[in-house]
């Protein structure tokens, strides 16, 4: 039995099995039997995946090594399932409630189901399961060449071995795993094989340790003594490694891949997970039972070989136990192959969903999704995925020469794959978790692991990078992983540990902290953390109570006719029944509410399908999940609304205050320029005609008299100029002084007519009623003639009508009396309305007009003073301002 050919005979059968086990299993699922496919053993069971090769073999080997170290392997999942089986239950129902179909699923998800981060956790996987792959590869190759000797086939080459046990798990994986597009991502053909496959693997596990306590040794008692005498008791404890290692063996039950896959999307039924909770416990303790006790044999047998890793099956070859080295064999085949199948399942799921068809509806953005093309892209995209990683980890296995003890290989693939755990955890308890922390945390901690820990594991000896990771890039020394930030590391794993998840968690912390979650994230966020609050347990249908006929004409009204009725002819002709109308078994209850989830929501499609099948009740958990569904979104839409009409007003009122700025701006700078002007003009006239007076040439007096005029002219206009800039100052200061007096309204209109000349001097044609002007005002005549006189006189300058017209009109009321100013011109422009009582504002009317824009500015702050108002009105012809003095003036007068 000892020939290579015998052992490939043996393989072919194992595997034919196999075949059959997963061949019968899925259709027993498809005919909605075999209970004990949806049963918690089958569950766990299939979670046995976590002990693979590494713990098959490399426990023993790590026990000869290390001592009990390797118990730390055992000791962080237990810790999970029986201290934090609160945490699991969390991320088994978020995984149903969300229908997760991946760990990468399950990150991109929570942060606002983001492509990107999607793809880094994506990347992130492969690459840290690649080796754990190799780890496999090189266990089964261990085992063939020390179990078998050469035969027709040839020698059990570790290079063609490798080649042959890739090739072989890539097509049963294909297999089994991608048949057929499943949105839940189940395949009970797989668990099933799973499941098997670690009955054998225990059961060969205890086969040699029975064998070696009762057949070796002469029972417990005589074990003990050779453990007492053997160098394992004798070996330290390092507290700070055990600590490291049980931490990192923990997390591994949440972010490895083929976990997750086993852990939550496999589940279908939360309740599973509580019987999980002690018997996959119970599970490690059985399997690593006998591993001190095989060690201590391994190390003491002759003819056990010099590698510690292969005692499991050097102890009954030994000893020619060739039927018990061969249940050996095929329970360390059992435990590689089913890691490498679900790991290889879980990863070709993810490149697929997150990597290949993302890039393929960009390149062919047209193509309609939901059609036959995209579904065998779909399924094309899995395949070559499944034989993409398989070849990844053969080509890992050939770089690295196979020659690295199992253990170390394994924990080097735990740290990489426990980049994940703070955005995940961190995801699901803390709200405030954002994407931008999440996609640093993970970025920099996978780059932490991969150059202090993966490439030097990679690059053992010579090659171009091996001086850049002996002297660090460009000879920077505290980069090297050897002397990480210039220590000396006396463990390279639990440096680049603490280094890369202490920076992980760090960057995702304040990443988080200041940065804001979108709208969608905060959603999501709502839904992960307080997951127990949106949604129930959700189990699997067991039978329903309502007709195919009724879950038909709900269908109808949600996907439409001709989905509806695809749908279940489809499953009527897969079922085997003639007609469309299928059985509402379990699988197709669980297929319609997928189908309608994708219209109507989760919790609304299960509710529909409940009170329809009957098989489960509505109850008013489920009616609130669909409330609170709704609830929340329509708060966040009204949220945006609202956030989006403040930034929209926010944007106009920047807009108009710019727009004002802009106006200000302009006229500030005509006014200075103006205003130079105004006092360089008669300032140049005074200097210049002095001039002429002082020189020495006579002149006659006529001349004399006509310059001493213009130089008295103009000393009074330079007189006027500063005047309005003082007045203005001091009327906006407070400090003017009114001569308060009884005065007519009739007599300081007549006034101001006749200073600002408006009948002599202009052709302007003024209106008014003299009988309404007849009041008695008390006020400071001499200020409120001043701004009489100031609006005649824009007026007499700006209006320009082909004959001008003002009209002045008094309106007494119960708040006093308002006298308006109006004429017949073409009006202030509408954009500069808003700046007519500015300082120094002259319009683009104004154009040539004397003047420095100082008029009304002056006449507003008189009119303040005088408890009144001026205030303009906009009018579709003509400018029109209005005065408006207080009724205190009137009772006084």
């Amino acid at each position: 039995m000892r020939s290579l050919d015998g052992l490939i005979a043996v393989c072919v059968l194992y595997v034919l099995g196999l075949f059959a086990i997963a061949f019968w299993a899925e259709k027993s699922a498809r005919r909605g039997g075999a209970r004990w496919l949806n049963s918690p053993i089958t569950y766990t069971l299939s979670l046995s995946i976590y002990a693979t090769a590494w713990t098959f073999y490399g426990a023993v080997g790590s026990a000869a090594r290390s001592g009990l170290e390797f118990l730390t392997i055992y000791l962080g999942p237990t810790l999970v399932f029986v201290g934090w089986y609160w945490l699991l239950r969390k991320v088994v129902r978020i995984g149903r409630a969300q229908r997760i179909t991946s760990i990468a699923d399950m990150i991109s998800s929570r942060y606002g189901k983001s492509g990107g981060l999607a793809a880094l956790v994506t990347v992130l996987a492969v690459i840290g399961t690649t080796p754990y792959i190799a780890l496999q590869l090189q266990s089964v190759t261990l085992s063939f060449s020390v179990f078998a000797q050469p035969g027709a086939f040839g020698s059990a080459g570790s290079g063609a071995t490798a080649v042959w046990l890739a090739g072989g798990l890539t097509v049963f994986t294909i297999i089994f795993g991608t048949r057929s597009l499943d949105l839940n991502e189940r395949h009970p053909g797989l668990v099933s094989a799973i499941a098997f496959e670690a009955i054998v693997k225990l059961a060969a596990i205890l086969s040699v340790g029975v064998f070696v306590v009762w057949g070796v040794a002469d029972g417990p008692g005589d074990m003990l003594a050779r453990i007492e005498a053997s160098p394992i008791a004798s070996e330290p404890l390092n507290g700070s490694r055990w600590l490291g290692l049980t931490v990192l063996a923990g997390a591994a039950i949440l972010c490895l891949p083929r976990m997750f896959q086993v852990l939550v999307v496999e589940n279908s039924d939360e309740r599973h997970l509580a019987v999980a909770g002690w018997a996959f416990p119970l599970y490690l303790l059985l399997i690593s039972l006998f591993v001190v006790p095989i060690a201590v044999a391994g190390m003491s047998l002759p003819g056990t070989g010099t590698n510690p890793d292969l005692y499991v099956l050097t102890v009954p070859l030994s000893l020619d136990q060739d039927l018990l080295a061969l249940l050996v064999f095929l329970g360390g085949f059992s435990a590689a192959t089913s890691m490498v199948i679900v790991a290889a399942l879980a990863l070709s799921t993810m490149v697929s969903n997150h990597i290949i068809v993302p890039l393929w509806l960009q390149i062919i953005p047209r193509r309609d999704a939901r059609g036959g093309d995209m579904r065998s892209m779909a399924l094309m995209a899995r395949r070559f995925s499944i034989a993409g990683v398989l070849l990844l980890g053969l080509l890992y296995y050939r770089q690295s020469g196979g020659n690295a003890a199992l253990a170390s290989i394994g924990l080097i693939s735990f740290l990489g794959l426990a980049q994940v755990l703070p955005a995940l955890v961190g995801g699901i308890l803390w709200r405030g978790a954002t994407r931008p922390g999440a996609a640093l945390g993970i970025g920099f901690g996978f780059a932490i692991w991969g150059w202090f820990l993966l490439l030097p594991n990679v690059v053992e000896t010579g090659g171009m990078i091996a001086p850049i990771l002996s002297e660090g890039p460009f000879g920077i020394g505290w980069l090297s992983p050897a002397t990480p930030l210039g220590l000396k590391a006396t463990d390279p794993l639990l440096t680049a540990m603490v280094l890369s998840l202490g920076v992980n968690a760090s960057l995702f912390i304040m990443g988080s902290l200041l940065t804001f979650p979108t709208p969608l994230e905060r959603l999501q966020g709502a839904q992960f953390v307080n997951v127990f609050d949106h949604s129930r347990a959700l189990k699997g249908w067991r039978g329903a109570a309502g007709t195919a006929d009724d879950l038909l004409i709900m269908a109808q009204r949600i996907l439409g006719s001709g989905r509806a009725g695809r749908l279940f002819a489809e499953v009527a002709a897969a079922q085997g029944h003639e007609g469309d109308v299928p059985e509402p078994t379990p699988d197709f209850l669980q297929r319609l509410e997928r189908e309608l989830a994708g219209s109507v929501g989760a919790a609304t499609a299960h509710a529909m399908v409940a009170q329809i099948a009957g098989a489960a009740s509505v109850s008013v958990r489920d009616l609130l999940a669909v409330a609170d569904e709704t609830a929340q979104i329509m708060e966040y839409s009204s949220q945006l609304e609202a956030k989006s009409e403040e930034l929209a007003q926010a944007a106009r009122s920047l807009r108009e205050a710019n727009a004002k700025l802009t106006e200000l701006s302009v006229q500030k700078d005509a006014f200075l320029s103006q205003i130079s002007h105004e006092l360089r003009t008669p300032m140049t006239s005074i200097r210049a005609f002095s001039e002429i007076l002082m020189q020495s040439d006579p002149l006659d007096d006529a001349a004399r008299a006509r310059f001493s005029r213009i130089i008295h002219d103009e000393s009074m206009r330079l007189t006027r100029l500063l005047d309005d800039l003082l007045d203005l100052s001091v009327l906006e200061n407070g400090r003017v002084t009114l001569n308060m007096g009884s005065v007519r309204l009739c007599d300081v209109m007549d006034r101001a007519i006749s200073a600002a000349g408006a009948e002599s001097q202009t052709h302007m044609i003024i209106k008014r009623d003299r009988d309404a002007e007849n009041v008695s005002l008390w006020t400071d005549a001499d200020r409120l003639s001043q701004v009489f006189i100031n609006l005649i006189s824009n007026a007499q300058k700006y209006c320009d009508a082909s004959v001008p017209e003002l009209t002045i009109s008094v309106v007494r009321s119960d708040q006093g009396v308002a006298v308006d100013f109006r004429d017949n011109g073409s009006g202030i422009p509408s954009r500069q309305e808003s700046l007519i009582f500015e300082k120094f504002s002259r319009l683009d009317t104004a154009r040539g007009a004397p003047g420095a824009g100082l008029g009304l500015a002056i006449s507003r702050e008189v009119m303040s003073r005088l408890d009144g108002r001026l205030s303009f009105l906009a009018s579709p012809g003509g400018a029109w301002f209005r005065v408006q003095l207080p009724l205190a003036a009137l009772e006084a007068a």
